[in-house]
């Protein structure tokens, strides 16, 4: 089964622990959180347990359509996935168990002074297959 793990900025349950913003870490906090999340994509992919892994900009804007010939509405009065989305991965594992697991195991990444962060991760199974109108 493949699962979507979330990496959130903000907009999840409150932290265990509160480090703050990355941006108040020191450089060589962020990069021994950054070589975490590598070697961390490394073992999974030795594993083959690994499909994607990806880290967002906080650059981007909601878009929707607004009607034949009219320009397309950006942005709104409300919280954007820029804020709160931060990357993803994407694992391809037997078992739920074993996809909230990883998941554990990526919340342990360090942050200030080198302890674990212990980051609240969103899990989310992919949809197998399309229901129908009926369901």
């Amino acid at each position: 089964m493949k699962y979507l793990l979330l990496k959130h900025y903000r907009g999840g349950p409150a932290p265990a622990v509160d480090y703050g913003s990355m941006d108040q870490w020191t450089p060589e906090e962020v990069d021994a959180h950054v070589q975490y999340m590598r070697d961390f994509g490394d073992r999974l992919q030795e594993t083959g347990e690994l499909v994607d892994v990806q880290a967002l900009t906080p650059e981007g804007t909601f878009v929707r359509y607004d009607g034949e010939g009219r320009p397309p509405v950006t942005d709104g009065p409300f919280a954007e996935t820029k804020d709160l989305i931060a990357g993803w991965y994407i694992i391809d594992v037997e078992s739920w168990d074993r996809a909230v697991q990883v998941a554990g195991e990526l919340s342990a990444a360090p942050g200030p002074g080198g302890k674990p962060i212990h980051e609240w991760l969103e899990v989310r199974p992919f949809l197998s297959d399309m229901p129908t109108a009926g369901e």
